[in-house]
Protein backbone atom coordinates (compact mmCIF):
# COMPACT_ATOMS: atom_id res chain seq x y z
CA UNK A 1 0.00 0.00 0.00
CA UNK A 2 1.17 3.09 -0.57
CA UNK A 3 0.94 6.73 0.89
CA UNK A 4 1.68 10.31 0.34
CA UNK A 5 2.75 11.81 3.64
CA UNK A 6 2.85 15.28 4.27
CA UNK A 7 5.17 16.56 7.22
CA UNK A 8 7.93 18.86 8.71
CA UNK A 9 8.68 15.53 10.67
CA UNK A 10 8.50 12.03 9.87
CA UNK A 11 9.66 9.72 12.61
CA UNK A 12 10.69 6.05 11.09
CA UNK A 13 9.69 2.76 12.91
CA UNK A 14 11.11 0.03 11.00
CA UNK A 15 9.65 0.44 7.77
CA UNK A 16 6.47 2.13 8.49
CA UNK A 17 6.45 6.30 7.94
CA UNK A 18 4.42 7.90 10.75
CA UNK A 19 3.61 11.73 10.37
CA UNK A 20 3.38 13.64 12.64
CA UNK A 21 -0.48 14.17 13.36
CA UNK A 22 -0.62 17.78 14.52
CA UNK A 23 1.11 18.41 10.99
CA UNK A 24 -0.58 16.46 8.56
CA UNK A 25 -2.89 13.95 7.11
CA UNK A 26 -2.48 10.84 4.99
CA UNK A 27 -3.36 10.82 1.48
CA UNK A 28 -3.98 7.05 0.20
CA UNK A 29 -3.29 5.96 -3.07
CA UNK A 30 -3.75 2.61 -2.38
CA UNK A 31 -6.61 0.60 -4.17
CA UNK A 32 -8.70 0.28 -1.20
CA UNK A 33 -8.39 4.26 -0.42
CA UNK A 34 -12.27 4.12 -0.06
CA UNK A 35 -14.78 1.40 0.77
CA UNK A 36 -18.25 1.25 0.37
CA UNK A 37 -21.47 -1.26 0.76
CA UNK A 38 -21.83 -0.64 -2.86
CA UNK A 39 -21.94 -4.31 -5.06
CA UNK A 40 -22.76 -3.95 -8.48
CA UNK A 41 -22.78 -7.60 -8.76
CA UNK A 42 -19.80 -7.99 -10.89
CA UNK A 43 -16.13 -8.89 -10.51
CA UNK A 44 -13.68 -5.94 -9.27
CA UNK A 45 -10.46 -6.05 -11.68
CA UNK A 46 -8.65 -3.22 -10.42
CA UNK A 47 -8.87 0.70 -9.29
CA UNK A 48 -8.68 4.20 -11.40
CA UNK A 49 -4.78 5.36 -10.68
CA UNK A 50 -4.62 8.95 -9.54
CA UNK A 51 -3.22 11.55 -11.16
CA UNK A 52 -1.73 14.96 -10.09
CA UNK A 53 -1.67 18.20 -12.11
CA UNK A 54 1.92 17.19 -13.85
CA UNK A 55 0.51 14.21 -15.40
CA UNK A 56 -2.92 15.42 -17.00
CA UNK A 57 -4.41 18.58 -18.65
CA UNK A 58 -7.80 19.78 -16.57
CA UNK A 59 -8.70 22.79 -18.23
CA UNK A 60 -12.59 21.86 -17.72
CA UNK A 61 -12.23 22.26 -13.89
CA UNK A 62 -11.55 24.54 -10.95
CA UNK A 63 -10.65 23.92 -6.93
CA UNK A 64 -12.25 26.32 -4.88
CA UNK A 65 -9.64 28.17 -2.50
CA UNK A 66 -12.17 31.07 -1.39
CA UNK A 67 -12.14 32.95 1.74
CA UNK A 68 -8.47 33.48 2.12
CA UNK A 69 -9.26 37.10 1.61
CA UNK A 70 -11.37 37.23 4.86
CA UNK A 71 -8.97 34.89 6.69
CA UNK A 72 -11.60 32.38 7.27
CA UNK A 73 -9.12 29.46 6.00
CA UNK A 74 -4.92 28.99 5.70
CA UNK A 75 -4.15 28.06 2.49
CA UNK A 76 -0.87 26.91 4.45
CA UNK A 77 -2.84 23.94 5.56
CA UNK A 78 -3.94 22.77 2.17
CA UNK A 79 -1.50 23.71 0.03
CA UNK A 80 0.26 20.71 -0.06
CA UNK A 81 -3.11 18.64 -1.08
CA UNK A 82 -3.83 20.75 -4.34
CA UNK A 83 -1.46 19.45 -7.06
CA UNK A 84 -2.11 15.92 -6.13
CA UNK A 85 -6.11 16.46 -6.66
CA UNK A 86 -5.20 16.47 -10.05
CA UNK A 87 -7.36 19.90 -10.96
CA UNK A 88 -5.13 22.52 -11.79
CA UNK A 89 -6.52 25.58 -11.58
CA UNK A 90 -7.70 27.25 -8.53
CA UNK A 91 -10.46 29.77 -7.31
CA UNK A 92 -8.91 32.78 -5.31
CA UNK A 93 -10.57 36.07 -4.18
CA UNK A 94 -8.53 39.07 -4.66
CA UNK A 95 -9.29 41.14 -0.91
CA UNK A 96 -9.28 44.49 -1.64
CA UNK A 97 -10.34 45.37 2.01
CA UNK A 98 -7.07 42.42 3.33
CA UNK A 99 -4.74 44.44 0.76
CA UNK A 100 -5.48 48.15 1.10
CA UNK A 101 -6.49 49.10 4.85
CA UNK A 102 -5.05 52.89 4.61
CA UNK A 103 -5.80 54.54 2.13
CA UNK A 104 -3.70 54.73 -1.12
CA UNK A 105 -1.03 52.32 0.54
CA UNK A 106 -1.17 48.38 -1.13
CA UNK A 107 0.28 46.08 0.52
CA UNK A 108 -0.20 42.27 -1.80
CA UNK A 109 2.30 40.36 -0.08
CA UNK A 110 -0.68 38.05 1.83
CA UNK A 111 -1.77 37.27 -2.28
CA UNK A 112 1.72 37.86 -3.67
CA UNK A 113 3.07 34.62 -1.35
CA UNK A 114 -0.47 32.52 -2.21
CA UNK A 115 -0.63 33.58 -6.44
CA UNK A 116 3.67 32.34 -6.19
CA UNK A 117 3.27 29.35 -4.22
CA UNK A 118 0.54 28.00 -6.24
CA UNK A 119 2.21 28.73 -9.89
CA UNK A 120 5.03 26.83 -8.21
CA UNK A 121 2.87 23.24 -7.57
CA UNK A 122 1.57 23.58 -11.14
CA UNK A 123 -1.34 25.43 -10.73
CA UNK A 124 -3.17 28.03 -12.75
CA UNK A 125 -5.43 31.04 -11.16
CA UNK A 126 -8.88 32.27 -11.42
CA UNK A 127 -8.98 35.33 -9.45
CA UNK A 128 -12.13 36.92 -8.71
CA UNK A 129 -11.96 40.47 -7.96
CA UNK A 130 -15.09 40.45 -4.64
CA UNK A 131 -15.22 42.11 -2.20
CA UNK A 132 -15.88 45.66 -1.35
CA UNK A 133 -13.50 47.89 1.28
CA UNK A 134 -15.43 50.14 3.76
CA UNK A 135 -12.66 52.52 4.99
CA UNK A 136 -14.20 54.07 1.56
CA UNK A 137 -17.48 55.75 2.38
CA UNK A 138 -19.88 53.86 -0.84
CA UNK A 139 -16.53 51.61 -1.05
CA UNK A 140 -19.03 47.98 -0.81
CA UNK A 141 -19.00 45.20 1.72
CA UNK A 142 -16.56 42.79 2.84
CA UNK A 143 -18.49 39.99 2.66
CA UNK A 144 -21.12 38.21 0.68
CA UNK A 145 -24.23 40.43 -0.07
CA UNK A 146 -22.25 43.66 1.25
CA UNK A 147 -23.43 45.42 -1.71
CA UNK A 148 -20.91 46.61 -4.56
CA UNK A 149 -18.98 50.20 -4.49
CA UNK A 150 -21.63 52.56 -5.00
CA UNK A 151 -20.22 56.25 -4.03
CA UNK A 152 -17.86 58.43 -6.63
CA UNK A 153 -15.23 57.63 -3.64
CA UNK A 154 -15.66 54.12 -4.13
CA UNK A 155 -15.84 53.44 -7.49
CA UNK A 156 -12.97 55.74 -8.07
CA UNK A 157 -10.78 53.71 -5.09
CA UNK A 158 -12.04 50.30 -6.53
CA UNK A 159 -10.98 51.62 -10.18
CA UNK A 160 -7.27 52.21 -8.69
CA UNK A 161 -6.87 48.69 -6.90
CA UNK A 162 -8.22 46.90 -9.92
CA UNK A 163 -5.91 48.17 -12.03
CA UNK A 164 -2.91 47.68 -9.56
CA UNK A 165 -3.71 44.29 -8.76
CA UNK A 166 -3.81 43.61 -12.84
CA UNK A 167 -0.73 45.54 -13.34
CA UNK A 168 0.86 43.36 -10.56
CA UNK A 169 -0.45 39.35 -11.59
CA UNK A 170 -0.80 40.43 -15.41
CA UNK A 171 1.92 37.90 -16.06
CA UNK A 172 0.78 34.98 -13.65
CA UNK A 173 -2.71 35.44 -13.77
CA UNK A 174 -5.49 35.04 -17.02
CA UNK A 175 -8.57 33.78 -15.99
CA UNK A 176 -10.22 36.48 -14.07
CA UNK A 177 -14.32 37.27 -12.48
CA UNK A 178 -16.67 39.70 -11.50
CA UNK A 179 -18.04 40.34 -8.33
CA UNK A 180 -19.48 37.17 -5.80
CA UNK A 181 -22.88 36.45 -6.21
CA UNK A 182 -23.91 40.16 -6.44
CA UNK A 183 -27.39 41.17 -5.25
CA UNK A 184 -29.53 41.99 -7.85
CA UNK A 185 -31.94 44.69 -6.85
CA UNK A 186 -30.62 47.04 -8.99
CA UNK A 187 -29.59 45.08 -11.87
CA UNK A 188 -28.37 47.56 -13.98
CA UNK A 189 -25.38 49.00 -11.47
CA UNK A 190 -24.12 45.37 -11.51
CA UNK A 191 -23.54 45.14 -15.39
CA UNK A 192 -22.30 48.71 -15.21
CA UNK A 193 -19.99 47.43 -12.56
CA UNK A 194 -18.88 44.44 -14.57
CA UNK A 195 -18.39 46.53 -17.51
CA UNK A 196 -16.04 49.03 -15.93
CA UNK A 197 -14.43 46.22 -14.37
CA UNK A 198 -13.84 44.12 -16.97
CA UNK A 199 -12.54 46.74 -18.99
CA UNK A 200 -9.81 47.87 -16.50
CA UNK A 201 -8.59 44.16 -16.29
CA UNK A 202 -8.10 44.18 -20.31
CA UNK A 203 -6.64 47.38 -20.69
CA UNK A 204 -3.58 46.01 -18.57
CA UNK A 205 -4.10 42.53 -19.47
CA UNK A 206 -5.34 42.44 -23.53
CA UNK A 207 -5.71 38.32 -23.51
CA UNK A 208 -7.36 38.29 -20.17
CA UNK A 209 -10.33 35.87 -20.28
CA UNK A 210 -12.77 37.15 -17.91
CA UNK A 211 -16.14 35.69 -16.71
CA UNK A 212 -19.27 38.09 -16.02
CA UNK A 213 -22.21 38.46 -14.05
CA UNK A 214 -21.30 35.06 -10.94
CA UNK A 215 -24.88 34.85 -10.21
CA UNK A 216 -26.05 32.86 -7.18
CA UNK A 217 -27.73 30.48 -9.32
CA UNK A 218 -28.66 29.49 -13.13
CA UNK A 219 -30.54 32.78 -13.91
CA UNK A 220 -31.38 33.69 -17.56
CA UNK A 221 -34.05 36.32 -16.42
CA UNK A 222 -31.05 38.50 -15.51
CA UNK A 223 -28.67 36.64 -18.29
CA UNK A 224 -30.35 38.15 -21.29
CA UNK A 225 -30.37 41.52 -20.28
CA UNK A 226 -27.16 41.67 -19.65
CA UNK A 227 -26.05 40.44 -22.64
CA UNK A 228 -28.84 43.10 -24.30
CA UNK A 229 -26.57 45.83 -23.29
CA UNK A 230 -23.18 44.17 -24.06
CA UNK A 231 -24.84 44.29 -27.55
CA UNK A 232 -26.00 47.40 -27.52
CA UNK A 233 -22.43 48.75 -26.12
CA UNK A 234 -20.77 46.72 -28.55
CA UNK A 235 -18.50 45.22 -25.10
CA UNK A 236 -19.04 41.04 -26.14
CA UNK A 237 -15.34 40.90 -26.28
CA UNK A 238 -14.90 42.12 -22.50
CA UNK A 239 -16.16 38.57 -22.02
CA UNK A 240 -15.01 35.01 -22.10
CA UNK A 241 -17.29 32.88 -19.54
CA UNK A 242 -21.12 33.14 -17.91
CA UNK A 243 -20.88 33.02 -14.46
CA UNK A 244 -23.19 31.14 -12.43
CA UNK A 245 -23.64 29.06 -9.04
CA UNK A 246 -25.36 26.04 -7.91
CA UNK A 247 -26.84 24.75 -4.78
CA UNK A 248 -30.04 23.00 -4.41
CA UNK A 249 -30.52 19.78 -2.32
CA UNK A 250 -30.59 17.29 -5.44
CA UNK A 251 -27.75 18.56 -7.77
CA UNK A 252 -29.64 17.68 -10.88
CA UNK A 253 -32.49 20.21 -10.54
CA UNK A 254 -31.54 23.34 -11.62
CA UNK A 255 -30.39 21.87 -15.39
CA UNK A 256 -33.38 22.27 -17.01
CA UNK A 257 -32.75 26.02 -15.90
CA UNK A 258 -29.00 25.95 -17.20
CA UNK A 259 -30.44 24.92 -20.52
CA UNK A 260 -32.94 28.09 -20.65
CA UNK A 261 -29.88 30.34 -19.62
CA UNK A 262 -27.55 28.44 -22.61
CA UNK A 263 -29.99 29.02 -25.32
CA UNK A 264 -30.05 32.45 -24.15
CA UNK A 265 -26.51 32.82 -24.42
CA UNK A 266 -26.54 31.09 -27.69
CA UNK A 267 -29.24 33.79 -29.11
CA UNK A 268 -26.52 36.44 -28.77
CA UNK A 269 -23.00 34.85 -28.98
CA UNK A 270 -21.60 31.53 -30.10
CA UNK A 271 -18.12 32.32 -28.38
CA UNK A 272 -19.46 32.78 -24.66
CA UNK A 273 -19.11 29.73 -22.59
CA UNK A 274 -21.04 28.81 -19.43
CA UNK A 275 -19.02 28.34 -16.21
CA UNK A 276 -20.49 26.93 -13.32
CA UNK A 277 -18.18 28.43 -10.54
CA UNK A 278 -19.31 27.06 -7.35
CA UNK A 279 -21.04 24.52 -5.72
CA UNK A 280 -20.89 22.32 -2.84
CA UNK A 281 -22.58 20.63 0.22
CA UNK A 282 -21.45 20.16 3.55
CA UNK A 283 -20.04 16.61 4.82
CA UNK A 284 -22.19 16.63 7.94
CA UNK A 285 -24.98 18.80 9.44
CA UNK A 286 -23.55 22.13 9.77
CA UNK A 287 -25.22 25.58 10.76
CA UNK A 288 -24.65 28.09 8.83
CA UNK A 289 -23.78 28.33 4.46
CA UNK A 290 -26.17 27.36 1.88
CA UNK A 291 -28.25 23.89 2.29
CA UNK A 292 -27.46 23.87 5.64
CA UNK A 293 -29.31 22.38 8.89
CA UNK A 294 -29.22 19.02 6.30
CA UNK A 295 -27.86 15.66 7.08
CA UNK A 296 -25.55 15.21 5.34
CA UNK A 297 -22.72 12.57 5.25
CA UNK A 298 -19.33 11.97 3.62
CA UNK A 299 -20.48 9.70 1.13
CA UNK A 300 -23.84 11.72 0.45
CA UNK A 301 -21.77 14.59 -0.11
CA UNK A 302 -19.09 12.58 -2.47
CA UNK A 303 -22.11 11.95 -4.51
CA UNK A 304 -23.44 14.96 -4.45
CA UNK A 305 -20.34 16.50 -5.47
CA UNK A 306 -19.55 14.05 -8.12
CA UNK A 307 -23.31 14.08 -9.68
CA UNK A 308 -22.49 18.09 -10.11
CA UNK A 309 -19.66 17.91 -11.54
CA UNK A 310 -20.58 15.17 -14.55
CA UNK A 311 -23.94 17.35 -14.95
CA UNK A 312 -22.14 20.51 -15.32
CA UNK A 313 -19.57 18.84 -18.14
CA UNK A 314 -22.12 16.87 -19.76
CA UNK A 315 -23.87 20.16 -20.05
CA UNK A 316 -20.97 21.61 -21.76
CA UNK A 317 -20.26 23.87 -18.85
CA UNK A 318 -16.85 24.26 -16.79
CA UNK A 319 -17.00 23.93 -13.28
CA UNK A 320 -15.72 24.46 -10.12
CA UNK A 321 -15.81 22.47 -6.58
CA UNK A 322 -16.44 24.38 -3.51
CA UNK A 323 -14.28 23.76 -1.72
CA UNK A 324 -10.69 22.49 -1.20
CA UNK A 325 -10.83 22.74 2.76
CA UNK A 326 -13.36 23.40 5.42
CA UNK A 327 -13.27 27.09 6.64
CA UNK A 328 -14.88 29.14 9.76
CA UNK A 329 -17.30 32.24 9.07
CA UNK A 330 -16.00 34.92 12.03
CA UNK A 331 -15.76 38.51 10.98
CA UNK A 332 -19.35 38.36 8.84
CA UNK A 333 -21.95 39.88 11.63
CA UNK A 334 -25.02 37.46 10.19
CA UNK A 335 -23.08 34.18 9.47
CA UNK A 336 -20.64 32.46 12.03
CA UNK A 337 -19.23 28.92 12.57
CA UNK A 338 -18.03 26.54 10.84
CA UNK A 339 -18.60 25.19 7.30
CA UNK A 340 -17.61 21.71 6.24
CA UNK A 341 -17.96 21.85 2.39
CA UNK A 342 -14.34 21.15 2.14
CA UNK A 343 -12.63 18.13 0.33
CA UNK A 344 -10.30 17.59 3.74
CA UNK A 345 -11.78 18.43 7.21
CA UNK A 346 -10.01 21.24 8.79
CA UNK A 347 -10.31 22.62 12.42
CA UNK A 348 -11.04 25.28 13.59
CA UNK A 349 -9.32 29.31 13.11
CA UNK A 350 -7.62 29.17 16.98
CA UNK A 351 -6.54 25.77 16.05
CA UNK A 352 -4.81 26.87 13.09
CA UNK A 353 -7.27 25.57 10.88
CA UNK A 354 -5.24 21.97 10.85
CA UNK A 355 -6.27 19.32 8.61
CA UNK A 356 -7.79 16.82 10.35
CA UNK A 357 -8.77 13.92 7.90
CA UNK A 358 -8.97 13.47 4.05
CA UNK A 359 -12.69 13.17 2.94
CA UNK A 360 -14.60 10.67 0.79
CA UNK A 361 -15.18 13.79 -1.84
CA UNK A 362 -11.46 14.58 -2.08
CA UNK A 363 -11.10 10.51 -3.45
CA UNK A 364 -14.59 10.74 -5.81
CA UNK A 365 -13.14 14.04 -7.16
CA UNK A 366 -9.54 13.02 -7.69
CA UNK A 367 -11.31 9.98 -9.58
CA UNK A 368 -13.31 11.69 -11.63
CA UNK A 369 -10.47 14.23 -12.62
CA UNK A 370 -8.15 11.40 -13.36
CA UNK A 371 -10.63 10.08 -16.25
CA UNK A 372 -12.57 13.19 -17.20
CA UNK A 373 -9.94 15.84 -18.48
CA UNK A 374 -8.66 16.91 -21.76
CA UNK A 375 -8.40 13.63 -23.20
CA UNK A 376 -12.09 12.99 -22.96
CA UNK A 377 -14.31 14.86 -25.15
CA UNK A 378 -18.61 15.52 -24.49
CA UNK A 379 -19.42 13.46 -27.40
CA UNK A 380 -22.95 15.97 -28.52
CA UNK A 381 -24.12 13.33 -31.40
CA UNK A 382 -24.37 10.60 -28.84
CA UNK A 383 -27.64 8.71 -29.01
CA UNK A 384 -28.60 6.19 -26.13
CA UNK A 385 -31.87 4.26 -25.48
CA UNK A 386 -32.06 4.00 -21.55
CA UNK A 387 -34.91 1.47 -19.88
CA UNK A 388 -35.13 2.09 -16.18
CA UNK A 389 -38.09 2.44 -13.82
CA UNK A 390 -36.10 5.61 -12.17
CA UNK A 391 -34.89 8.69 -13.96
CA UNK A 392 -31.53 8.59 -15.31
CA UNK A 393 -29.23 11.11 -16.18
CA UNK A 394 -26.81 9.80 -18.93
CA UNK A 395 -24.08 11.36 -21.10
CA UNK A 396 -21.69 10.51 -23.41
CA UNK A 397 -18.50 10.80 -24.34
CA UNK A 398 -15.07 9.91 -26.42
CA UNK A 399 -11.85 10.16 -26.01
CA UNK A 400 -9.43 12.05 -28.14
CA UNK A 401 -6.88 9.75 -29.50
CA UNK A 402 -8.59 6.35 -29.94
CA UNK A 403 -12.44 8.07 -30.31
CA UNK A 404 -13.44 5.28 -27.82
CA UNK A 405 -16.60 5.72 -26.21
CA UNK A 406 -17.55 6.33 -22.74
CA UNK A 407 -20.98 7.04 -20.64
CA UNK A 408 -21.54 7.86 -17.38
CA UNK A 409 -25.04 7.25 -15.89
CA UNK A 410 -26.37 7.99 -12.35
CA UNK A 411 -30.51 7.80 -10.90
CA UNK A 412 -30.94 11.51 -11.29
CA UNK A 413 -34.35 11.50 -9.33
CA UNK A 414 -33.89 12.46 -5.62
CA UNK A 415 -31.36 13.64 -3.30
CA UNK A 416 -28.19 11.53 -2.92
CA UNK A 417 -28.72 8.98 0.11
CA UNK A 418 -26.31 7.16 2.68
CA UNK A 419 -26.91 3.99 0.92
CA UNK A 420 -25.68 2.16 -2.18
CA UNK A 421 -28.78 0.37 -3.36
CA UNK A 422 -28.62 0.10 -7.19
CA UNK A 423 -31.33 -0.73 -9.80
CA UNK A 424 -31.08 -2.26 -13.20
CA UNK A 425 -31.01 -0.63 -16.36
CA UNK A 426 -30.36 -1.64 -20.04
CA UNK A 427 -28.66 1.08 -22.48
CA UNK A 428 -28.44 0.89 -26.00
CA UNK A 429 -25.96 2.87 -27.24
CA UNK A 430 -26.15 3.37 -31.39
CA UNK A 431 -23.42 3.26 -33.58
CA UNK A 432 -20.77 2.81 -30.93
CA UNK A 433 -18.64 -0.56 -30.18
CA UNK A 434 -16.94 -1.22 -26.70
CA UNK A 435 -13.47 -3.33 -26.60
CA UNK A 436 -13.67 -5.37 -23.47
CA UNK A 437 -15.63 -3.27 -21.15
CA UNK A 438 -15.98 -2.20 -17.59
CA UNK A 439 -18.18 -0.78 -15.00
CA UNK A 440 -16.63 2.13 -12.98
CA UNK A 441 -17.67 3.23 -10.08
CA UNK A 442 -16.66 7.43 -9.18
CA UNK A 443 -16.91 7.21 -5.99
CA UNK A 444 -14.55 4.42 -5.07
CA UNK A 445 -12.84 4.19 -8.14
CA UNK A 446 -13.59 0.82 -8.48
CA UNK A 447 -13.65 -0.87 -11.70
CA UNK A 448 -15.49 -3.62 -12.75
CA UNK A 449 -15.82 -6.00 -15.64
CA UNK A 450 -19.02 -6.33 -17.39
CA UNK A 451 -19.93 -9.86 -17.65
CA UNK A 452 -20.00 -11.43 -21.92
CA UNK A 453 -23.81 -12.24 -21.11
CA UNK A 454 -24.81 -8.10 -19.90
CA UNK A 455 -23.80 -6.96 -23.04
CA UNK A 456 -25.08 -8.20 -27.03
CA UNK A 457 -24.16 -6.11 -30.31
CA UNK A 458 -25.44 -6.11 -33.54
CA UNK A 459 -22.39 -4.83 -35.30
CA UNK A 460 -23.98 -0.80 -35.02
CA UNK A 461 -25.62 -0.82 -31.76
CA UNK A 462 -24.36 -1.70 -28.41
CA UNK A 463 -26.88 -2.92 -25.65
CA UNK A 464 -26.08 -3.54 -22.25
CA UNK A 465 -28.35 -4.98 -20.45
CA UNK A 466 -29.53 -4.56 -16.74
CA UNK A 467 -26.41 -3.03 -15.73
CA UNK A 468 -26.53 -1.51 -12.28
CA UNK A 469 -27.22 2.13 -11.65
CA UNK A 470 -27.70 4.08 -8.17
CA UNK A 471 -27.54 7.69 -6.69
CA UNK A 472 -23.94 8.35 -7.74
CA UNK A 473 -22.32 8.30 -11.50
CA UNK A 474 -20.70 5.32 -12.81
CA UNK A 475 -19.49 4.90 -16.72
CA UNK A 476 -19.08 1.81 -19.20
CA UNK A 477 -15.80 2.77 -20.87
CA UNK A 478 -13.53 -0.25 -22.78
CA UNK A 479 -10.65 -1.56 -20.22
CA UNK A 480 -7.94 -0.68 -22.56
CA UNK A 481 -8.85 3.50 -22.03
CA UNK A 482 -8.16 3.41 -17.83
CA UNK A 483 -4.71 3.49 -15.95
CA UNK A 484 -5.29 0.72 -13.63
CA UNK A 485 -4.28 -0.30 -10.11
CA UNK A 486 -4.40 -3.74 -9.21
CA UNK A 487 -5.27 -4.56 -5.74
CA UNK A 488 -3.45 -8.06 -4.58
CA UNK A 489 -7.01 -9.34 -4.53
CA UNK A 490 -7.19 -9.21 -8.01
CA UNK A 491 -3.63 -10.36 -8.62
CA UNK A 492 -4.51 -13.57 -6.71
CA UNK A 493 -7.59 -13.99 -8.64
CA UNK A 494 -7.06 -13.51 -12.46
Amino acid sequence: MKFRLFALSVLFFGTLLVPDAALCQIIDDSPTRVQTTLDPGFKLIGTLRPKNVHQINTSRWTIGCEVLDREYASYDSYKEYLAPLGIKRIRLQGGWARTEKEKGLYDFAWLDYIINDAISRGLEIWLETSYGNPIYPGGGGRSLAGGIPASEEGLTAWDNWVRAMAQRYKDKVRDWSMWNEPVMSDPEAVFAFNIRTAEIIKSVIPNARIGALVLMQADYAHVGPFLERLKKENKFHLFHWIVYHHYTPNPDEPYPEVEKMKAVIRSYSNDLKLWQGESGVMSEWGPVGALNKMHWTELTQAKWDARRMLGDLGHDADSGIFTIADYQYRTTPWINGLARYGLIKADTADRGFKILKVKTAWYTVQNIVSVFNDDLQRDTAFNCQVACEKSLAVFGFHFTESQSPLFVFWNKSDIPQNDNATLPATFTVKNESFKDPVWVDTITGNVYKIPDNAVSSDGNDTTFINVPVYDAPAFITGRDNLDLDFSEFVKANP
